[in-house]
């Protein structure tokens, strides 16, 4: 059965093996309804990041899931069908970097129609920076170098500013955006996020203390901050107590970081 129309948009996020980005794969693979679920990673804002995949693997070794990844990059060597293979996933991730660039690249390969089909399915999108920016109408980017405003997907209504509590030039250009007109949105520190579904009133979550979602709205030619209430995330780390359970797990386990790396190697 798949789960409703799900966006899960974060402010910033690494596959680190700690508690809080830990936490956050966690509950965003549990929205999908799964006990199992098939994880895509789509890291095309960086440039397809071999450290950055292999990282990805590394967590996603610590959940019962069935990761993969797709190399627009990489599409001679590593060929896939991608309407069948996205839209045969339980969560697409897309990872951060340029999104001026990820935009460019998703279009020439056919990506934002694939995705909205998705998602029209049940599949759960989320990101984070340049994909979480992507999902919504506008976002502010700094892929030109100075931050400014940019069009998204337009799958959320209104705006985005990622990185907030981080980069304060990015907040500033943020704020004098929505002054000067851009559609009021939202701010996320990171390590926070939000989950959007259709139908629902969007929830603030946040993976460690301190870390702030932050609505912006414009009133009489000004931004207003309006600092929302996440729900703090902790993360539960699975373990099977029974050993057949443990020795299928090990099985299922994707390759560690030296195993992609080796693999990458030989492809060169």
């Amino acid at each position: 059965m798949r789960s409703p129309r799900r966006i899960v948009a974060l402010g910033g996020h690494e596959f680190r093996l700690r508690g809080p980005e830990l936490a956050i794969l966690q509950h965003v693979l549990a929205l999908t309804g799964s006990d199992a679920p098939r994880i895509c990673l789509l890291p095309t804002a960086g440039g397809d990041a071999r450290d950055g995949i292999a990282d990805f693997y590394t967590a996603a070794g610590r959940f019962d899931c069935r990761p993969s990844h797709v190399s627009l990059f990489r599409l001679e060597r590593e060929r896939v069908d991608l309407r069948r293979h996205l839209l045969s996933q339980d969560l697409i991730y897309v990872a951060g970097g340029s999104l001026t660039n990820l935009l460019a690249i998703w279009r020439a390969h056919g990506i934002p129609a694939l995705l909205a089909e998705a998602w029209r399915s049940g599949v759960v999108l989320c990101g984070q920076s340049a994909g979480a920016l992507c999902w919504f109408d506008h976002g502010i980017t700094s892929s030109a170098g100075s931050p400014g405003p940019t069009r998204g997907l337009g799958l959320i209504r209104g705006s985005l500013c990622v990185h907030y509590a981080r980069d304060p030039a990015r907040r500033a250009a943020f704020l004098e955006a929505v002054g000067a007109g851009l559609p009021g949105g939202w701010g996320i520190d990171d390590g926070a996020g939000i989950v959007f579904e259709k139908g629902h009133d969007p929830v603030a979550l946040a993976g460690r203390e301190r870390a702030r979602v932050i609505r912006v709205e414009p009133v009489g030619g000004r931004a207003l901050e309006i600092v929302e209430n996440p729900r703090l995330l902790s993360y539960d780390p699975p373990g099977p107590s029974d050993p057949a359970l443990a020795e299928r797990a090990l099985l299922r386990s994707p390759p560690s970081r030296a195993a992609v790396r080796g693999a990458f190697a030989r492809l060169r």
